[in-house]
Parts: C-alpha cells; sequence; structure tokens
C-alpha cells in the first residue's frame, strides 16, 4: 500500500474536516473558490489570500510553499516566510519562495484555521541496489555520471547472460549520451547484428519504492507501449532490474524542437512551426482516444479503459525526424517521466528547482498537479505554439512562477510579436484561455480552427 499523508483540521470552522492524499499531487489552500482546502471567504479569514500556500505533496514527503502572503504561513507557530536573525545570504534567497517540508504533528496556522499533519509510512520497500554507494547522486556530476554509465554497462553485459527482465537491451551497445533528466538519461545504441540505432532510456529511482509504486509505473508503461502512431515516439520494450528501469524506442535523428529553435535562432516561423504542431495534434486525437490495457476503473480495479494524457508537453519532448524527405514531428517520453513522479519514484518536488518554472502547464494542473484531463495537452500544445513563433513564453512570470500561473493571463500573441496574421493569433490565444476553464477539449477542435485561421 502507498504511504498516507492526513491533514485534520483542529481549529476554526472547518474543526474535523480531513483531506487523505494517496499518492503524487499538489493543490492550494486559500479563499479562491477553486483552491482545495478552500478557506471561508469572510470576515474572520480576510487576512488569507485568495491563493495563499501550496502544498507539494509525494508521499510520505509534504512541502508547504507560503505564496508571499501579506499575513504569512504559520508552521508550529513561526512564521516560514520571515526573515530571523544571523540568516545567512543563501537562506534569505531561499526565501524569495519559503518553503518548510512537513513531519508528522506539525500544525499549519492560516489564521483561524489550523491543520495537523500526520504522515502513514508502509513499510513494503524495493530497496535500491546495493551496489550504488549512499553517497552517490547520479545527476549533474560528470565523475557520478560516469560511475552511473558504469551501472547501465554492467546491465547491460548482465542481459547477455539471459536475465529475462533484460531482455530488452540484449544485443545493444552503447554509442553516446543523448540528455539528461531530472529522471534518468537517455542513450543512443546500437544492436549488434542488425546495426540498428535505438535510443535507450534509463530511469533510477532516486528513493526506496514500495512495490506499490514499482506496479503502478509498470502499469502506465504497458500503457505507452500500446500507444502506435506514425507522430508519436515508439516505445518498443521495456526492462526492469534492480530497480532500474530501461526502455528500448524509437530513435529520432533530428533532435528535439527546441534544439531545432536554438539552431534558427529561437523561433521557428509559421510555415514550419504549425505543420510540426498539426502532427502534434493528430497524435494527441490518437493518444486521447486510444484503447488502453490497464487503467484504474470506478471499482478501483484495473482493465481496459481509453485514452491517455501526456501532461507534459514541450518543445524539448517533440522530437524529430526525416521521413522520405518529409519533416516528421513525433511525442516523446509520452507520459513516462510524468508516471515516474506521479509513482512517487523520482523524489522530486513540483516545486524544488529542478522542476523548473511552469511555463507549458495550465491553471488546473498547479491547483491540482495530477489533473489529467486531455485539455490540458491542448493548452501546452498552444503554449508550445506560441514558444516556437515568438521565442517568448505565453505568461510574463513576476515573483512566485506558481502564482504567476495562477494570477497572470497569457499576453496576446501579437504583443510578443505583431507581425504573426490575426486570424492565427486569436486562434492561438483563444487556445490559451485556462479560466475559468480550458476553451479547446479536443485536438481535433484545435486542429480544424487552426486549419480554418490559416486558410482565411
Amino acid at each position: 500500500m502507498p504511504a498516507k499523508i492526513i491533514l485534520t483540521v483542529i481549529q476554526g470552522q472547518l474543526l474535523g474536516q480531513q483531506y487523505i492524499f494517496d499518492c503524487r499531487t499538489s493543490c492550494i489552500i486559500g479563499r479562491s473558490p477553486d483552491c482545495n482546502p478552500q478557506l471561508p471567504d469572510d470576515d474572520n479569514h480576510r487576512g488569507i489570500s485568495r491563493y495563499h500556500c501550496l502544498l507539494d505533496i509525494n508521499p510520505p514527503d509534504i512541502r508547504v510553499r507560503d505564496f508571499g502572503s501579506k499575513n504569512g504561513t504559520y508552521i508550529n507557530g513561526k512564521n516560514i516566510g520571515q526573515r530571523q536573525r544571523n540568516q545567512t545570504a543563501e537562506e534569505a534567497v531561499k526565501l524569495q519562495f519559503p518553503e518548510y517540508d512537513l513531519r508528522t504533528g506539525d500544525e499549519i496556522n492560516l489564521g483561524h484555521t489550523v491543520f495537523k499533519v500526520s504522515i502513514e509510512i508502509h513499510q513494503y520497500q524495493v530497496n535500491l541496489p546495493t551496489f550504488i554507494p549512499d553517497d552517490v547522486t547520479v545527476k549533474n556530476n560528470p565523475v557520478q555520471q560516469a560511475y552511473f554509465l558504469d551501472i547501465i554497462k554492467y546491465f547491460l553485459n548482465l542481459a547477455e547472460s539471459g536475465d529475462r527482465n533484460l531482455k530488452a537491451i540484449s544485443g545493444y551497445n552503447l554509442v553516446k549520451l543523448l540528455s539528461t533528466s531530472e529522471f534518468g538519461e537517455v542513450y543512443l545504441a546500437q544492436h549488434n547484428q542488425s546495426g540498428k540505432f535505438i535510443a535507450l532510456k534509463v530511469m533510477l529511482p532516486a528513493v526506496a519504492a514500495n512495490d506499490f509504486a514499482v506496479q503502478m509505473f509498470l502499469r502506465e508503461t504497458e500503457n505507452t507501449k500500446a500507444l502506435q502512431h506514425p507522430h508519436v515516439v515508439q516505445l518498443m520494450d521495456c526492462g526492469f532490474s534492480e530497480i532500474i528501469f530501461f526502455f528500448t524506442m524509437e530513435y529520432c535523428e533530428g533532435g528535439t524542437v527546441w534544439d531545432f529553435m536554438q539552431q534558427l535562432g529561437g523561433r521557428l516561423s509559421v510555415d514550419i512551426a504549425v505543420p510540426i504542431i498539426l502532427q502534434i495534434l493528430d497524435a494527441l486525437e490518437y493518444a486521447h482516444n486510444v484503447e488502453l490495457p490497464y487503467v484504474k476503473l470506478a471499482d478501483g480495479k484495473f482493465g481496459k479503459g481509453k485514452g491517455i494524457v501526456h501532461r507534459d508537453l514541450k518543445p524539448s519532448n517533440i522530437f524529430l525526424t526525416n521521413i522520405d524527405g518529409k519533416l516528421v514531428a513525433k511525442i516523446g517520453d509520452y507520459g513516462l517521466s510524468k508516471a515516474f513522479d506521479l509513482a512517487g519514484l523520482s523524489g522530486q518536488t513540483l516545486t524544488g528547482t529542478q522542476a523548473g518554472t511552469p511555463v507549458f502547464m495550465p491553471r488546473q494542473q498547479v491547483l491540482n498537479f495530477k489533473y489529467a484531463q486531455p485539455e490540458v495537452d491542448i493548452w501546452a500544445v498552444a503554449a508550445c505554439l506560441y514558444n516556437m513563433l515568438t521565442g517568448c513564453f505565453p505568461r510574463n512570470f513576476t515573483g512566485d512562477p506558481f502564482l504567476a500561473v495562477l494570477q497572470n493571463n497569457p499576453i496576446p500573441i501579437r504583443q510578443r510579436d505583431a507581425t504573426i496574421m490575426q486570424p492565427l493569433a486569436q486562434v492561438i490565444d483563444l487556445a490559451l484561455v485556462d479560466k475559468p476553464e480550458i476553451h479547446f477539449k479536443s485536438a481535433a477542435e484545435f486542429k480544424r480552427a487552426l486549419l480554418s485561421a490559416l486558410s482565411w
């Protein structure tokens, strides 16, 4: 069973109410109707902001992030945003976006409302590989990355011994490192006999994981393997051993759209950007409606279901390849990193420095990180198109980036680049509406609007 976090109101008008979290998510506490938990919007709670603080939850971890509220967020009676005497410069910088990691027994004081934190941890854990020293952090260090490379080569050799869990990577040799992310690394690999090139993705949990989390992630992997579309990077096979996950997938020699943008000065012309987006919308229309082998049903069991949401679309997740002289775009990393994170295997927080600014995220995903309706992908595609055409992000980000998503509306695209033709600009601006809800509900609907604007 997964770890569980329980928030109980021990003081205030909501006395006795409980909020239970057993998976990776986020929520906002405040007076706004779209907050959950929502505090009363009355005279007794005027000291609470509409969006007061964010709870970043990855059971058994929970972090509270103050949004710079005038009256502060108090943990055990102490304002986490208030500068303390003898504070270092580094500590002072952190107060720009004050955060606090909560533990069992901690109390969150927000005006007249007090929440008490309780964390339940189940001890059914799968430990990290014993051959990785406790003091090794693989990411962002050349020496440690070299050590990580040795680990991967070890498993490639082990695959030749017939380990059935590593059949997916049997017969491959590493060629070079393609990319590094917060969740792992991607290598170019070549099959010894056929000479075929593939991308080998390696994901290593940052924390000890329970079997529930591992199985949850593997179920999501089976859903990703079910995606068979010319504009989705094909996940061919996966391997799993000693809590390290291996994925063999289609290799796209053209790199990512983000790379392509940098090569062309930071933006793309309409005649390049829009055809790429139209292909991606075709892929999303397929993926949002495809039959999947493992979906959690209403009764809590797993069975066949329909549709999978990517939840992390951005130019660096759109890959390019050349097929018969034509530029073909494909969605990469279809939900794998997000599923890895939602399963609690990443050890990451939404608000931590490695999470980055949520520039391609609609407000619905800040309000609820696990929000997984198809329209969040449609919004993200529109944000990608905006970025590809202008080199800018749809929103201005000042102050707390997560609060900016909640409060700042996207800037009309012609204010970034007045040369973009009006009909196309109107469709993009409409697609980026996310208050109170996202305008376009399906990829097909957005595609029709784009084609209509281009034929005007």
